[in-house]
């Protein structure tokens, strides 16, 4: 009885959830890797096979692992690191409020597994009237404290596989599983260093940080290695890799940094709790394995760790700047003209590190010194089987180079932060990575049986993902836009064998919005000039951010820094000039908002509501003084309360009182303020760049009528919404294929006749949300019965 029960009942999860994007239908599809038991591992060499043995060979391992040794350890305390103002420091300090740690705990993903408490954070969510007081109790008690319940830190180690057919035990990646009101105190105090972490962090820091991206690193290194390249110039880029990061980080040198970076002693107390009281378990085959303390290290999966991290590496930032300060390493310079050159030597996202510098054996020499003395300091150390040193242009005696630091020389183009380093970006070799990983992901899907409804929504949740990173970046040849939508459009049809059937619908269709009869899927090339299109924006927007002054520095800017100049010259490895053929159609979609007015000209930029003042009122524009003045030129601060003084080559004429009259009332809602201009984008509900809306805005679709009401259905499965969307065109291969399996001739008139009835009943049905009326037309389309109709 009960192996029938649970049968039953997964029979319901699957009709109610199973061709829906949620958890359960991904696990379903993706049933191997809900296999992960570790049978066998090799630990230091030596091949464990007994459970036994695997269990407490692991626990001895990581026991190991994160416990600290006695080594000499380098002082930091003549570096001088950016601090944080003494307001900033006591407003970390301040204490806990209820709408803060209730806004912090409705900010979490409460279905992350649990820790050894078993609760996961969405009960806490849905239990907190219940539980509120005790919460804030402890919250309380760890203010005045410093402290909490130990027990609240235990954690459990689970070992995730970085690839398939993970041996070794440095093949897996430990994930650290936190209690549910640990993890909600850690994420109370991670959303106040969040606000201030970007005052202490040097600007080539790209993780962890709001508004830095991990784009703005790989966009830098290229355009880097295309200024050496079109200059003809030699360099070397080191790419270091830091042995098992976070787990080896050093407790007493993150302490000396919080210190050193103006931190309250009540803050770094605070740290000091959530850090050391760490007990773990290794959770092996689903079982606890032993319970021990640490002594060093960072947990994976701590809302904490990414900050505490980053403020660790900030010091081998600062140790590359003192060098190159020093003039011991002489990085990239960047420059065009008379403009502000800019000198790039390195670029970090978290651990990740990538060096600029001389082809020059001094040069690596005075790095290995510095990696020496870091790894002396905090005790991270270089991987130096993953990192390497890759020369630009011809430079001799690599390998000699190589060997200071006692790395690998490696080659163009390569990899960094997963997208393409040096490679030509038209070069359509670069997305062969792309498509690799969507054949891999179909070669396993095609193991299962998958409805059309569980498949449209694996194409939208998964595989029209995988190439979304790098066309953020990169421009995508057209030829490997066509080969990845026949990808999806032959999994759509094709279905779990791969078989060449039908494709009912046009593809065009498919992608277009539902409300227009289409399934909601994006064309790649359309999607790929949204996605470069935001950098436009974002270029537009940006302040001081590094990636900026480097584009400007690069290619020089135009009046007012809102764009650069169009980049000339032969396409290269840099991403800019790609880019930049976006230019036009954003600009098109985007307004200014005056706030000082020094930034926005008057006539010709559109800042007042959905017209170009020089459009508007052309006869007017054709007397001013000054056709490029701004906004701010145009303001009388001396009239009452401040006002607009049209400037004009001479006085009006009677006819003219009236054109002066209706753009005084077009200008009559603006002022100019004290705030800095800026732009907003046309048509968005907040003003802000949505990838979504410019999509829209590209495409451009006429509006088609389509009921979409109808078929899209808010509790029906997927694939009954699927056969309707269908059914709805006019397309109705299964019902076809059924007659023709029964040896049964039908004219063609009498099928497009039948096919309309079906259509029109099934709509019907969809609209009053019967699902037994849905079910009773399947049965009746699939058994050809059609004359009870």
């Amino acid at each position: 009885m009960e192996e029938v029960h649970w049968r039953q009942l997964s029979r319901e999860i699957w009709l109610r959830e199973g061709d829906r994007n949620t958890g359960f239908f991904h696990r379903m599809a993706n049933a191997h890797r809900r296999v992960n038991n570790l049978i066998k591992i090799k630990i230091n060499g030596v091949r464990l096979t007994e459970d036994q043995e695997v269990r407490d060979g692991i626990v001895n391992a990581y026991q190991h692992l994160l416990s600290e040794n006695a080594d000499w350890k380098a002082d930091i305390g003549g570096l001088v690191l950016k601090q944080i103002s003494l307001s900033e420091a006591d407003a970390l300090e301040l204490p806990f409020t209820e709408a803060e740690i209730y806004a912090a705990l409705m900010g979490m993903n409460g279905d992350k597994a649990p820790g050894p408490d078993g609760f996961t954070v969405a009960f806490w969510q849905n239990c907190w009237e219940i539980v509120k007081e005790d919460v804030l109790d402890m919250f309380k008690e760890f203010y005045d404290q410093n402290s909490f319940i130990k027990s609240l830190n235990h954690t459990f180690l689970v070992l995730i596989p970085k690839k398939g057919g993970a041996e070794d035990l440095g093949d897996y990646r430990p994930i650290s599983l936190l209690g549910g009101l640990y993890k909600l105190l850690a994420k109370v105090l991670a959303n106040r260093l969040k606000k201030i972490i970007d005052k202490v962090i040097s600007p080539d820091q790209n993780a962890f940080i709001k508004g830095r991206q991990i784009l703005d690193g790989s966009l830098i290194a290229n355009e880097v290695i295309d200024s050496w390249q079109k200059r003809g110039e030699k360099g070397l880029i080191c790419k270091l890799d830091i042995e098992k990061a976070f787990d080896n980080i050093n407790w007493q040198f993150l302490l000396k940094v919080l210190h050193k970076m103006g931190f309250g002693s009540k803050w770094i107390g605070w740290m000091w709790s959530c850090i050391s009281t760490i007990k773990y378990s290794m959770l092996v085959n689903g079982v606890p394995a032993g319970f021990f303390s640490s002594s060093k290290g960072l947990r994976q999966g701590d809302p904490l760790s990414p900050y505490l991290f980053i403020m660790g590496m900030e010091v081998l930032s600062v140790l590359i700047s003192r060098a190159v300060e020093g003039g011991f390493i002489y990085g990239c310079r960047i420059w065009k003209g008379r403009g502000q050159p800019v000198n790039i030597t390195h670029l970090l996202f978290a651990d990740d590190t990538i060096v600029f510098c001389e082809a020059k054996k001094e040069s690596l020499l005075y790095l290995s010194w510095i990696l020496l003395w870091f790894e002396a300091a905090s005790g991270l150390k270089i991987n130096l089987e993953k990192s390497m040193v890759i020369p630009v242009g011809e430079v001799e005696g690599a390998l000699d180079m190589a060997a200071e630091i006692g790395c690998k020389v490696g080659q163009l183009p390569t990899v960094y932060l997963g997208l393409p380093l040096g490679a030509p970006n038209r070069a359509s070799s670069v997305w062969d990575g792309v498509e690799e990983k969507m054949r891999r992901k179909l070669a396993l899907w095609k193991r299962h049986f998958l409805s059309k409804g569980g498949r449209i929504t694996l194409i939208k949740s998964t595989l029209a993902n995988i190439p979304l990173y790098q066309m953020s970046l990169f421009r995508m040849p057209k030829s490997v836009a066509r080969r990845l939508e026949k990808l999806q459009r032959n999994f759509l049809w094709g279905g779990a064998n791969g078989g060449n059937k039908a494709h009912l619908i046009k593809w065009e269709v498919v992608c277009t919005d539902k409300k227009k009869g289409g399934l909601g899927l994006r064309k790649l090339i359309w999607l790929n000039k949204a996605l470069l299109g935001k950098w436009i924006w974002r270029f537009a927007r940006a302040k001081e951010e590094l990636w900026k002054k480097v584009l400007e520095a690069k290619y020089g800017k135009e009046e007012f820094g809102w764009r650069t100049k169009k980049a000339n010259g032969v396409f290269g490895v840099g991403v800019w000039k790609e880019i930049l053929k976006e230019s036009t159609w954003c600009w098109d979609n985007m307004v200014f908002k005056v706030g000082k007015g020094n930034k926005v000209r008057f006539w010709i930029d559109p800042w007042c509501g959905n017209n170009v003042l020089s459009e508007a009122f052309p006869d007017l524009f054709s007397m001013a003084v000054q056709r490029s003045a701004t906004v701010e030129d145009y303001w009388d601060q001396n009239l009452s309360q401040g006002g607009w003084s049209l400037r004009l080559l001479r006085d009006f004429n009677d006819w003219e009182l009236g054109l002066v009259d209706n753009m005084l009332v077009e200008l009559r809602n603006y002022r100019v303020s004290m705030e800095e201009d800026s732009v907003f984008w046309r048509g968005g509900a907040d003003g802000l760049f949505k990838v979504k809306e410019a999509y829209r805005v590209l495409v451009n679709a006429d509006e088609a009528a389509f009921p979409h009401s109808n078929v899209w259905v808010a509790k029906v499965p997927t694939k009954i919404i699927f056969f309707a969307w269908e059914a709805t065109w006019g397309r109705f291969l299964h019902w076809i294929d059924c007659r023709e399996e029964d040896g049964t001739f039908l004219i063609g008139a009498s099928c497009v006749d039948v096919k309309r009835k079906l259509s029109i009943i099934f709509l019907f049905i969809v609209r009053w949300q019967k699902v037994y009326g849905i079910l009773f037309l399947l049965c009746v389309v699939y058994s050809g019965s059609f004359l009870i109709l």
